[in-house]
């Protein structure tokens, strides 16, 4: 590759498209934010912001900080504050003319509305520039219809997305990686990737496992007898033991960027030693971080520390936090194989059945348990999805329910006319499968998971969605319980979260961070009506609990059909501190609630 040709990508033309997109993904999540407030245009149909609110396009503008900037557009206001924004229609005035849109100068122009610090703003402004960046590649690719995409494989569904988190902004930063490496390690790119094994020396790692899972088997089944034989040469070829060291799988970024100067003195003194690259090739998910194994499919994912700071975090892993992992795992699959309600929607976990860390002492002696310092090499292999399948079952990452095609055509549309059912028995289904599980657990052991839409993997068949697999355990889950029996390697979920803000854990992470795109998309494509739409979700609720009377106090306590509840705002975290934007030792802590949202169930 060239050097012009690594940028062959940054065209004004697609530079143009990604900056429109981003600009109209800006106004409708920051609206909905209450961090900018549309005023409705005179004569465009949205006097007193009325006609907005009843599912009917009105017109709308804002202005800069200073007044002298404006933006017109036009939006269908929906359900819990939704901003669905006609990206063509958005302009910008000044001075009487109009100019082109550039993001970059939409942040500045709104710096003071938006929060963003002196400090923050040319970060975030790095993250957008990323974002729009990832967004030109994505338009060099050949344009798939959402129902050519819901045909495809697995990993063709996974790379395909375009849009990452339907509610961060500055989705796609990637703070760290150069254009070759975005080229590389992105998932949109599709590149296979052969990670980097290194040898570390069990002084300073720790391997652990779930039950039934012993290393040496679990190394060999993973990388073949003849690449562990390879990496045991290579070892006694230094003159070292095999016996006192253990492999641990690497992001080819992380060792080129991080390892072979941060952790210098490790490699200088053999504690850890590099074995070169495995055999099998993989594709990074959506989560950048984690690795789907191309070569052997029914071979377990690989999760690697990733110091590379996206979307509000740096991406690293905890050798301490890996330890435990594994245990977690178990834990959580027991407790879905001994509940009837879980079993009989069909939920299942892919479990995190392994992990590896390595402790660099000097740096822990410097540095708190959360500093990144402390999440620079560890791995963990979560199991496939693919054994699991039956016969005409095929896989989908959740997300892709909200992808849009470029005619604006959903693949959760193309899914339910695939199926033959109607919208509302397509959905029904779906909820009992994802939604279902969710109110349970959070009943029923006061478990909360973290279930966005590349966290939750879809069982489909014919289009319908047969079952949900629920990924990324042991980072993501918590107990809210704090009087519940714990097994002591568990005990670190454990949470402390005030009453009031418990259930915020299925109202924003699902209805307002997932249902909220799904429902509207459905209804701007005459699929399915809004109202029709939180009916089916009120009635799975209502099944739920009629079908668990023995809950019935925790359902008062905890009222799914309360009238309104708390909006926490996602951009608000990122804008105030995009490398760190939750304070890990107190997450309820860190949200940034701002009024309230109308529950759309209530009353239903």
């Amino acid at each position: 590759m060239t050097l012009s040709d690594a940028v062959a990508h940054l065209s004004p033309h697609r530079w143009a498209r990604a900056n429109r997109l981003l600009i109209r993904k800006a106004l409708a999540e920051f609206a909905h934010e209450r961090l900018i407030t549309p005023e409705p245009t005179e004569g465009g149909g949205g006097e007193g912001g009325n006609a907005g609110n009843e599912g009917k396009p009105a017109e709308y503008a804002i202005r800069s900080d200073d007044g002298l900037t404006r933006y017109r557009f036009t939006a269908t206001r929906r359900a819990l504050d939704h901003w669905q924004v006609d990206a063509e229609s958005i302009t910008r005035h000044r001075n009487g003319g109009e100019l082109p849109l550039h993001a970059l100068d939409f942040f500045i122009e709104l710096k003071g509305a938006l929060g963003l610090s002196d400090e923050v703003l040319p970060v975030y402004l790095e993250e957008i520039s990323s974002t729009l960046a990832g967004t030109c590649y994505k338009l060099t690719k050949p344009q798939l219809t959402s129902a050519e995409l819901a045909k495809s494989g697995f990993q063709e569904i996974e790379t395909g997305m375009t849009e990452g988190h339907p509610c961060f902004v500055a989705n796609n930063g990637r703070l760290g990686f150069g254009v070759h490496e975005y080229l590389s390690y992105a998932p949109e790119t599709a590149s296979p990737v052969r990670l980097v094994w290194l040898a570390a020396h069990r002084s300073r790692a720790a391997f652990t496992a779930g039950v039934g899972i012993e290393y040496e088997s679990f190394l060999r089944d993973e990388l073949g007898e003849e690449t562990v034989a390879r990496f045991n040469d290579t070892l006694r070829a230094q003159e070292l033991d095999p016996a006192d060291f253990l492999f641990i799988p690497v992001h080819p970024w992380q060792w080129w960027n991080k390892l072979t100067v941060t952790f210098a003195a490790e490699v200088a003194q053999k504690r850890l030693v590099c074995l070169g690259e495995g055999d099998d090739e993989y594709l990074a998910q959506q989560s950048i971080r984690t690795f789907f194994n191309r070569s052997a499919p029914e071979k377990h994912y690989v999760k690697t520390a990733l110091s590379v700071i996206n979307m509000g975090f740096m991406r690293g892993l905890s050798a301490a936090y890996m330890e435990a992992t594994p245990a977690i795992n178990d834990w959580l699959a027991g407790l879905i194989d001994n509940d009837p309600v879980l079993r009989s929607t069909g939920l299942s976990i892919i479990r995190e059945r392994a992990a590896v860390g390595y402790r660099h002492l000097e740096y822990e002696a410097a540095t708190d348990r959360y500093s990144p310092y402390r999440k620079m090499l560890a791995a963990l292999w979560r199991e496939s999805p693919v054994p699991s399948l039956r016969d005409g079952e095929s896989l989908a990452t959740m997300a892709s329910l909200v992808h849009v095609d470029h005619e604006g055509a959903s693949i959760a549309a193309t899914l339910i006319e695939r199926s033959g059912l109607t919208p509302v028995e397509w959905l029904r289904r779906y909820l009992r499968a994802y939604f279902t599980p969710l109110l349970h657990s959070f009943y029923a052991y006061d478990l909360v998971f973290m279930p966005h839409g590349e966290n939750v993997i879809l069982v489909l068949k014919d289009g319908v969605v047969e079952r949900a697999i629920y990924k990324d355990i042991a980072e993501e889950i918590a107990v809210m319980d704090p009087d519940a029996v714990l097994p002591p390697t568990v005990e670190r979920l454990r949470v402390d979260v005030p009453e009031d803000k418990k259930l915020l854990s299925i109202f924003t992470d699902v209805f307002d961070c997932f249902f909220r795109f799904l429902a509207a998309n459905l209804a701007s494509e005459g699929v399915l009506e809004e109202d029709d739409f939180w009916q089916t979700v009120a009635d799975c609720v209502r099944d739920y609990q009629a079908a668990t009377p023995e809950l019935a106090d925790k359902f008062k306590q905890y009222d799914m059909f309360a009238p309104e509840f708390s909006l926490s705002c996602l951009n608000r975290l990122q804008l105030r501190d995009n490398e760190q934007m939750v304070d890990l030792a107190d997450p309820a802590g860190a949200l940034q609630l701002v009024g309230n949202l109308k529950n759309p169930i209530a009353g239903l």
